[in-house]
């Protein structure tokens, strides 16, 4: 069964064999009402229990770098008691990836299941202060906060439509008045975040994990995925023609079952911070941990070129980089002019020499990792279009049309 908020079947996505966990059926919005009618009760007063229990599970994080929820949980509660003062959570809904619809849904269509877990999160840290952040849908979400009666005040922030404004430093630091720019992050913001307080920032889709967890138990939670990646996972996929769905599966499901790939030449794999695999890999690549990134699936239909949208989406990233240290403010731009120049047919020059050698120079070297997951897309496309180059380095592109695919925000000529 496929979640989504259409609730008609499109034959063009393959079936998904998994009833949904994390959304509510039919695409309908579920209140409060109707929330504790479908999942129960939520029982709170057991915090070294939780623990013990999301231990035992083995959740990772679902934001994209797919931590252990119990050590970051743990991790913050220990901070807070070496630092004697009240950590803070915030749930972290900013969704700066274009191609990603995985939260906003979410929150769209279960935002009970997401509260319940930030209350449950906070609880075990011991925390003071919740926070809810997104980029649209506060009211609705404020709404929500009307119909509940929480242990601890939940306050929605409102955060600006940018790339890098969920990154967890840059959240720490906009919460706590400042601007959402990512910063050094030693000490990290779990020991040092919100107003210098321990903070944990756990995706929204962790935190609703979470809720069913308490709930239900570990062995039912690793009833879905595989032993080594238990669990199931929310995914954006993109399909030919230009729809979009969000579908929810269990990790280890072979990709080619989420992404529909007969006329596709290769998929991207985990969004702009992701990869470009050619189709056929792609279609038996296992879904993992490893490899979903932010969790977005895109198919590039085989008469589209993946140089003309990899330079599209590299041109963006520049642009959205926090400008603050030499690996953004200057690698990221050239490195995006030089691929440019790459994805139009014609001479090249020491383009492709110099897309590789500045890729090298920057990773590693950020604030925070925006250089390393652009060099990630760089040279994967490098990679897996390599025919391409070639061909276009002849002065001929073998794509037959050339309308964009991939989302980029205020795209400027």
């Amino acid at each position: 069964m496929t979640a989504t908020f259409t609730p008609a079947f499109t034959p063009a996505f393959p079936q998904v064999f998994m009833s949904p966990r994390l959304l509510a059926p039919g695409g309908t919005p579920a209140d409060h009402t109707t929330h504790e009618q479908r999942n129960g009760p939520l029982a709170y007063g057991n915090p070294a229990g939780l623990l013990r229990t999301v231990a035992e599970s083995g959740l990772t994080g679902r934001g994209g770098a797919a931590f252990p929820t119990y050590r970051k949980l743990v991790a913050v509660a220990d901070a807070g008691r070496r630092a004697e003062r009240a950590p803070v959570v915030v749930a972290n809904g900013a969704e700066g990836e274009p191609a990603c619809r995985k939260d906003r849904t979410l929150l769209r269509l279960s935002p009970h299941l997401v509260l319940d877990g930030l209350q449950l999160a906070a609880e075990a840290v011991g925390a003071g202060e919740a926070y809810l952040a997104v980029e649209d849908g506060a009211s609705y979400l404020e709404s929500a906060l009307a119909q509940r009666r929480d242990p601890l005040r939940v306050k929605v922030v409102r955060l600006p439509g940018r790339f890098l404004a969920g990154q967890a430093s840059a959240l720490a630091r906009y919460v706590s008045g400042g601007a959402a720019l990512p910063t050094h992050q030693n000490p990290p913001v779990r020991e040092r975040g919100v107003r210098r307080a321990p903070t944990l920032v756990q995706n929204v889709e962790t935190l609703a994990h979470l809720a069913l967890i308490a709930r239900y138990g570990a062995d039912w939670f690793r009833s879905a995925g595989t032993p080594a990646e238990p669990g199931s996972t929310l995914c954006t996929v993109h399909a030919p023609g230009g729809e979009v769905r969000v579908v929810e599966a269990p990790f280890g499901m072979r990709i080619g079952r989420l992404v529909p790939v007969r006329g596709t030449g290769a998929v991207l794999v985990g969004g702009y911070h992701g990869t470009w695999i050619p189709a056929a890999e792609a279609a038996q690549l296992p879904l993992s941990t490893a490899n979903l990134g932010a969790g977005v699936l895109a198919a590039l239909p085989a008469d589209r070129c993946g140089l003309a949208e990899t330079a599209r989406v590299l041109r963006y990233l520049a642009l959205e980089s926090a400008g603050q240290c030499g690996p953004c403010l200057n690698g990221l731009p050239r490195i995006a002019t030089a691929f440019r120049t790459l994805a139009r047919p014609g001479p090249q020059g020491t383009a492709r020499e110099d897309v590789a050698r500045w890729a090298g120079l920057v990773e590693g070297r950020g604030a925070c990792h925006h250089p390393d997951g652009t060099v990630r897309l760089v040279r994967s496309a490098l990679t897996t279009f390599a025919g391409e180059l070639d061909a276009h380095a002849h002065g001929v592109c073998t794509a037959t049309d050339h309308t964009p695919l991939l989302p980029v925000p205020d795209e400027r000529s």
